[in-house]
């Protein structure tokens, strides 16, 4: 309980300092430029828990701190508080992953409508260089350098599918092998590029419905596996409902600690044996 309370008195007093630094910078302000200058401005209690609740929505992870402080505040021991900061990298590498695999898909999706565009440019009757140029400007499908390197390459007539091969190696533009490909045989042999384009795009956008309806299909098992993962949270509800105190038993006995270390250990391996085998069925 000591610990938690240290934890709680450390949390108090940098928000304190932190509001009367903003009071004192709020101060300084109205000095220099008189009190219509702070006349507008939110009180300094408000701008800070906005500030606070700002970072807290950038960063969930470190929610598990959070929640690790309340439930130590209820069993009475820093413990929870503990595990809940050690969660934290665990949590915040897994967000970031999340974050990951949605800008490859919204890169892949880009690169499929420079495909398409590439191709409706080239129907149209534009030069391929101008349209590759317009393709990669309206897609948006390649980062900045990469985007420079390909339009000067298209306009000053440099490899173009080499530097579309250098801008495939971004996550999630794997599609711009198959358009150096097309690129390759449509100009140098004389090959039609607009419908060579738009058969790679139908490919890249099949190989992506694929994608997404095996992830659909993982959605059940793995939504299975996370709802077994929380039922010893359920138990250790129902127990409190009935007054059994398996926090108490938990955090504060040999045998409850033994058992709470065999849970989460075996609770750990049986959600990264889950994730192996949903990993193992999308590659």
């Amino acid at each position: 309980m000591s610990g938690v309370v240290a934890v709680g008195l450390i949390g108090v007093a940098v928000v304190v300092w932190v509001v009367s630094v903003r009071d004192a910078e709020a101060r300084r302000v109205r000095a220099v430029f008189g009190e219509a200058a702070g006349a507008g401005a939110a009180p300094a209690w408000r701008s800070t828990g906005e500030r606070w609740v700002r970072w807290l929505r950038g960063r969930p992870e470190w929610g598990c701190a959070v929640i690790g402080a309340l439930v130590g505040a209820v069993g009475a021991s820093p413990l929870p508080l503990v595990l809940g900061v050690c969660a934290v990298p665990a949590v915040a590498r897994a967000r970031r992953g999340r974050a990951a695999l949605r800008g490859r898909e919204r890169r892949g999706d880009a690169v499929i409508r420079l495909c398409e565009v590439l191709a409706g440019e080239v129907r149209a009757g534009r030069q391929p260089g101008a349209a590759l140029t317009v393709a990669v400007r309206e897609s948006g499908a390649l980062s900045g350098a990469g985007s420079a390197a390909v339009a000067a390459a298209a306009r000053f007539g440099g490899d173009v599918p080499g530097a579309l091969r250098v801008a495939a190696g971004e996550p999630g533009a794997e599609g711009l092998h198959g358009l150096a490909a097309c690129w390759h045989v449509a100009v140098d042999r004389g090959a039609g590029l607009a419908a060579g384009l738009e058969r790679l795009a139908d490919a890249l956008r099949a190989e992506r419905d694929q994608r997404a309806d095996l992830r659909a299909q993982l959605a059940g098992p793995w939504s299975t596996a996370v709802m077994l993962a929380g039922l010893p949270v359920l138990g250790l509800l129902l127990g409190s409902a009935l007054g059994a105190r398996p926090l108490r038993v938990l955090l504060h006995t040999g045998a409850g600690a033994g058992c709470l270390v065999v849970g989460g250990v075996l609770e750990g391996a049986g959600l990264w044996w889950a994730l192996r085998i949903v990993r193992g069925a999308e590659a």
